[in-house]
């Protein structure tokens, strides 16, 4: 397979199926789920509550089963295929909104109310548990749960703790692994934390993950030719001149610009350079590129997330789509080495 780290097609990249199947919740825009296929997984479709996803994710995966609702209720279904209970994979990557480091984390545990997710009135912080209780109920041979590193951090590493119980009650042995992305072929360092079990009956070995490619920098992604790039808000753009190169946001430069000593603001207003690997690539905010002083365009977060090029994003914004994303390239290492570790014969 040609080299896949700037530019692929899902038409014509996804290689030969390795008869392996795997089954996706919160499946979001499908970044995970063309990371299996990729890898040569059969991905049977997946759950979701979000209707823009919905759209998204039909027009770009043709899925064989698609479940528009609320895990919850997904978890209440008695009528389910019987494939879905003889899984290989069963991932889930469930919304990490409250346990990132730079939310409001625990003031928003066991509150409900409206995410964009759905639009629906919910508390989100338990989903994992949910999420624990489908895996419970499906029984796959291996089950994954991808995060954001704040989960094993501070007051959340209950969460993390509960997980872990929840699952080796469920019959599985359990590793988490905190991975970059930016080392697995990604133009992104996005670090996670990924839940891999493997069911106990199976005397599976542990899984070894090891990754070593060399970084992309943004030099190698920036689409300079394009005349299609974002204006900088007008925000940005009366701190621009406090900017000082070698800043990696607006923070120190809307403290000059405002005269305080104070840092609390334009913190996740990132900004990048050519010889760097880009950070994480978030739903919302604003991401500046110095040498050009401009926002970045649609072609490089496409790049940044490792998105095809015939990705159809169905009109919404291509950096909500990407930041809600897994990479797919990072999904296809994992997907990979489960495969050659686990089920090689």
């Amino acid at each position: 397979m040609k080299n896949l780290k700037l530019n692929w097609k899902k038409a014509t990249d996804y290689p030969k199926s390795n008869g392996l199947s795997v089954f996706g919740t919160f499946v979001c825009g499908g970044g995970s789920t063309m990371g299996y296929k990729l890898a040569g997984f059969n991905h049977l479709g997946g759950v979701e509550i979000d209707k823009r996803m919905q759209k998204i994710y039909l027009a770009n995966h043709n899925p064989k089963y698609f479940y528009l609702e609320d895990i919850r209720e997904f978890n209440k279904r008695k009528n389910l295929p019987k494939e879905l209970y003889d899984l290989d994979i069963l991932d889930g990557s469930p919304p990490c909104s409250t346990f990132s480091m730079s939310g409001k984390r625990e003031k928003t545990w066991g509150v409900e109310k409206k995410f964009k997710e759905g639009q629906k009135l919910q508390v989100l912080d338990d989903l994992v548990y949910v999420y624990c209780d489908t895996i419970k109920k499906l029984q796959p041979k291996v089950a994954i749960l991808e995060n954001v590193t704040g989960i094993v951090a501070g007051k959340a590493k209950a969460y993390t703790i509960g997980i872990y119980n929840r699952l080796v009650k469920a019959g599985y042995s359990v590793q988490i692994f905190r991975i970059n992305s930016a080392t697995m072929g990604v133009a992104q360092s996005r670090e996670r934390i990924f839940f891999i079990a493997r069911r106990k009956d199976l005397s599976l070995p542990k899984l070894k993950l090891q990754f070593n490619e060399l970084p992309i920098y943004f030099s190698a992604i920036a689409d300079k030719a394009s005349t299609t790039h974002k204006p900088m808000w007008p925000s940005i753009q009366v701190r621009w001149p406090f900017v000082e190169k070698g800043d990696q946001n607006l923070k120190f430069a809307d403290a000059k610009y405002r005269n305080k000593n104070t840092y609390n603001a334009f913190f996740s207003t990132y900004i990048l350079y050519d010889n760097v690997v880009p950070g994480t690539l978030t739903s919302s905010g604003s991401t500046i590129y110095y040498e050009e002083e401009r926002n970045l365009n649609d072609v490089e977060y496409r790049r940044m997330s490792s998105f095809p090029e015939d990705f159809d994003f169905c009109g919404t914004d291509v950096r909500y789509v990407c930041g809600m994303s897994v990479p797919p390239l990072m999904i296809k290492g994992i997907a990979e080495s489960i495969k050659t570790q686990w089920f090689k014969k």
